[in-house]
């Protein structure tokens, strides 16, 4: 069977069993109920307590609830709550997060427009838009929504943004000529499709899909297949969580063992055992990553990036292809004239030369055969037409002799319309007739190949009219080709003098003026931004709506396209096996005329490579490929609430150098959860050696459970947040993306954990001995303080792999505040009568406070002269 574009209107009626007077009332009914509804069909979506108790799937969460649980029995009720806080806490985050991104379909079935026009039993009514069935005769008109995909049978200068569909920034002329071939979505000018807007003109069309089977219907089936990945951190968090509690599971079983064996109660030697694992899982790590997350996404929205999804932050480090949209992401996404051609010259806009009156002529016919208009600063209208406004606002203002023109609505107000031809997409031209110093004069505007071949003069700049010689006509047509090849969009223009009646059979013999050329042009901070990500070792890659040749040219501008590039169409990658692709895929750095299927493969083929990926839009037809990349960027400005939605990050000033600095953000934060981890694990691990030392020495127990809840609660929270909140790195762009499968504890890591946590273990350990000479009491109260300010100390080694010389303390004033409040709360501890009954602490007289400070700064002192000899290695 044909497409539907391919058939004339006559076959399509005959395909749906309709009439161009539209459906009977029960025909309607009976297709209502053969097709359903006109409306999309959510996919099934979890309840938010589902959610809910879904985060508390997490190895690491059950065993602290297990520790929970023993610590209840035991009667450590402090213990019991100050945990289930922290995972109830986390919980509701993560269901909070998980349910404001899940609104895509609701934005989708928003765009369906409330009514539609129909004719049903030959008369012309208003219906929901529900209602509306294939074969049903629509009426659409200048302000109206498309409100399902149809044919065009009869075509009345139909204009259709289609942008948030097809990606291509400019309205599309419409026709109802059957086409022939394959045609891309954005190519099928006798079709319209559900979401798109009327701009202009109107026309009768047959409806062909409604509801899931409209082409916003498979982009909503797309959404509903398309799983988000999670991010590289989720993954080295869950995989490192694993590893982790093995490991402490282990531990405490040995340590509950050793302590049977030494005859101990088994409820304490259960006890113990629990506080050990409670204090050896860093519980607060998830709490510290969200937090950490939730500050650099504040700081990125200053910076006109809104984070919608706090596990994308840290995405952004590890991104290394980024898929942008061209327009508005990497260009202005403003039509704007670059050059004209006139009397055989290519000028600049400011060069135009008002005393000569070709030159005149030309802005006069741009200004008079136009219907846009602009208010306040705002064009209104064809994009390609108000940019010609702004070339004549521009020539008036500039040009030395700029006052020979008159401000444009004076200019139609004195030149008024007599007569006019409007534009029609199959002859491809506008004319309108005005009065000119008592002379009847038509100007036209169109397509350089079509005008020029009604042409039969030129007009020179001096004033000479000539005959349009072949040679004249080659000049002209190698021009056209010249700007087309820089991705330029070409009119030309042209005049008469004729008291004719303007009409299709008089729109000839005119006498050529000149050609004028326009772009959507690059972001002034594009160039830079693709460099700088280049740098960063970052692929940028274009995907557009827009034609190849358009593309291509502003992909080398940018920087996008360089040589051995290639660009591809839709219709070329429809025809690319996924082999294929993955083949040619290092090289294409343009994909045009693309469809929300392609999109999606594209970002597919890119990670199965092992890449992360981000991708840029602003439409409906972006939604699915924005929720299937690893961060999904929406444009802000002119981005539709569907691509809002689907996406993890939203710009606010639609700017791709936003996303460099998002990417950068992204690097920083990923840095400071992983010296953060390194700082909660290093300090954990020192407790576990001295725990450890001691039960297979057969001595008295190091630690307290409520000593290492403190622990756990002062000296994992305050420094390790600190550190989350340190400036990025002032190479963070000059490094290659971080390896997403690379975990966090690779072997430097645990290098630096081993020796960071042994250090720590041995002053502790020293501590405990001293204090073991006068009491058991005494070796605890030692060795708890010890660490703590050990602990304390230690942040400031995890803020960064350069000494804290070169970090300086002003550019992290949090990292002083948590030192200072720490040191507060071990005073409390240790030295009033409250804090030493609550928390096991003995007397401490000055030598014993002494012996705490020295053994305390051990550690750091060491760690940071191992730094500074590395720095002067670097």
């Amino acid at each position: 069977m044909k497409e539907w574009y391919q058939m004339t209107g006559d076959e399509a009626l005959e395909a749906l069993h309709a009439s161009r007077e539209g459906l009977t009332g029960d025909g309607a009914k009976q297709a209502l109920e053969r097709f359903g509804p006109n409306a999309l069909k959510e996919g099934k979506k979890e309840t938010v307590l589902q959610v809910f108790l879904s985060q508390f799937k997490d190895l690491m969460v059950i065993i602290l609830i297990i520790a929970a649980a023993i610590s209840m029995m035991t009667g450590d009720v402090e213990s019991t709550l100050v945990i289930f806080a922290v995972l109830i806490l986390n919980a509701v985050l993560g269901t909070v997060q998980h349910v404001k991104a899940q609104k895509s379909l609701d934005a989708l079935k928003a765009l369906s427009s409330p009514t539609a026009k129909v004719l049903r039993d030959g008369e012309r009514i208003e219906i929901d838009s529900k209602d509306v069935v294939p074969g049903d005769i629509f009426i659409a008109e200048a302000g109206d929504l498309i409100v399902a995909d149809g044919r065009i049978l009869e075509n009345y200068s139909l204009q259709v943004n289609e942008s948030s569909l097809t990606g291509e920034s400019t309205n599309v002329d419409k026709g109802d000529e059957a086409l022939e071939g394959e045609k891309a979505l954005a190519d099928r000018k006798n079709m319209v499709y559900s979401g798109a807007l009327v701009t202009y003109g109107r026309a009768v069309i047959l409806v062909t899909e409604t509801g899931m089977n409209t082409e916003i219907g498979k982009i909503a089936t797309l959404m509903n297949e398309t799983k988000e990945k999670r991010t590289p951190l989720q993954r080295n968090l869950d995989d490192f969580s694993k590893k982790l509690a093995t490991a402490i599971l282990i531990i405490s079983a040995v340590v509950f063992a050793l302590g049977v064996f030494r005859h101990m109660a088994v409820l304490d030697a259960l006890l113990f055992a629990v506080a050990l694992a409670v204090a050896a899982i860093p519980e607060a790590l998830s709490s510290i990553v969200t937090i950490v997350q939730a500050m650099g996404t504040q700081k990125m929205a200053k910076q006109n990036a809104v984070i919608k999804k706090l596990a994308a932050v840290e995405s952004l480090g590890s991104v290394s292809v980024i898929c942008s949209d061209k327009t508005g992401t990497l260009t202005q996404n403003k039509m704007t004239v670059q050059q004209v051609y006139v009397g055989g010259r290519v000028l600049e806009p400011g060069e135009m030369d008002m005393t000569q009156k070709t030159h005149r002529y030309l802005l006069f016919d741009a200004v008079l055969a136009n219907d846009s208009t602009i208010s306040d600063g705002k064009g209104i209208g064809d994009p390609t037409e108000y940019a010609l406004l702004e070339l004549y606002d521009r020539v008036r203002k500039e040009a030395p002799d700029g006052d020979l023109l008159i401000p444009y609505e004076d200019l139609r107000e004195d030149l008024a319309r007599s007569e006019e031809v409007p534009f029609d997409s199959d002859r491809k031209l506008m004319s309108t007739k005005h009065m000119i110093e008592g002379v009847n004069t038509v100007f036209t505007k169109g397509a350089v190949d079509v005008l020029l071949g009604r042409c039969d003069r030129i007009r020179m700049s001096d004033g000479d009219i000539r005959p349009v010689t072949e040679e004249i006509r080659a000049a002209i047509a190698a021009q056209n080709q010249a700007f087309s090849e820089n991705g330029l969009r070409v009119l030309a223009f042209a005049y008469k003098e004729s008291d004719e009646v303007l009409n299709l059979d008089t729109e000839y013999h005119y006498t050529f003026l000149g050609l004028i050329s326009e772009m959507d042009p690059p972001r002034e901070e594009s160039k830079l931004a693709v460099q700088h990500a280049s740098e960063a070792g970052i692929r940028t890659i274009m995907i557009t709506g827009d034609h190849k040749v358009t593309a291509t040219a502003i992909a080398k501008q940018i920087g996008i396209f360089r040589d051995g590039d290639i660009a591809v169409t839709g219709m070329e990658l429809d025809a690319m096996t996924d082999q294929e692709l993955d083949g040619k895929i290092e090289r294409i750095s343009v994909y045009a005329r693309v469809s929300p299927e392609n999109k999606i493969r594209i970002v597919d083929a890119w990670q199965r490579k092992g890449r992360i990926v981000s991708m840029t839009g602003d439409g409906v037809n972006d939604a699915p490929a924005l929720k299937k990349a690893d961060i999904g960027v929406a444009m802000g400005i002119t981005g539709t609430e569907v691509s809002k939605d689907a996406a993890s990050m939203i710009l606010e000033d639609d700017n791709f150098a936003t996303i460099i600095k998002a990417v950068a953000n992204g690097r920083t934060i990923f840095d400071n959860i992983r010296n953060a981890v390194l700082y909660l694990l290093s300090g954990n691990l020192s407790a576990i050696i001295v725990v450890l030392l001691t039960s297979l020495m057969a001595l008295p127990i190091p630690f307290q459970p409520v000593q290492l809840l403190f622990i756990n609660l002062v000296t994992d929270s305050l420094p390790a947040l600190a550190i989350g909140m340190e400036p990025g790195a002032e190479d963070v762009l000059k490094r290659k993306p971080r390896d997403p499968d690379a975990g966090i504890m690779d072997g430097t890591f645990a290098k630096w954990m081993i020796l960071q946590g042994g250090l720590i273990s041995v002053v502790v350990f020293a501590a405990y001995q001293i204090g073991l000479a006068e009491n058991p009491a005494m070796a605890c109260s030692l060795a708890f303080l010890t660490l703590t300010c050990a602990r304390l100390l230690h942040g400031f080694n995890c803020r960064g792999r350069n000494s804290i010389f070169r970090l300086g303390f002003r550019r992290n004033w949090y990292s002083l505040l948590a030192f200072g409040a720490g040191v507060i709360l071990v005073l409390l501890v240790s030295l009033t009568t409250v804090g030493r009954m609550l928390f096991s602490v003995s007397y401490l007289n000055p030598a014993h406070v002494g012996y705490i400070a020295g053994l305390a700064l051990i550690p750091t002192v060491i760690i940071q002269i191992v730094k500074i000899v590395m720095e002067n290695r670097r």
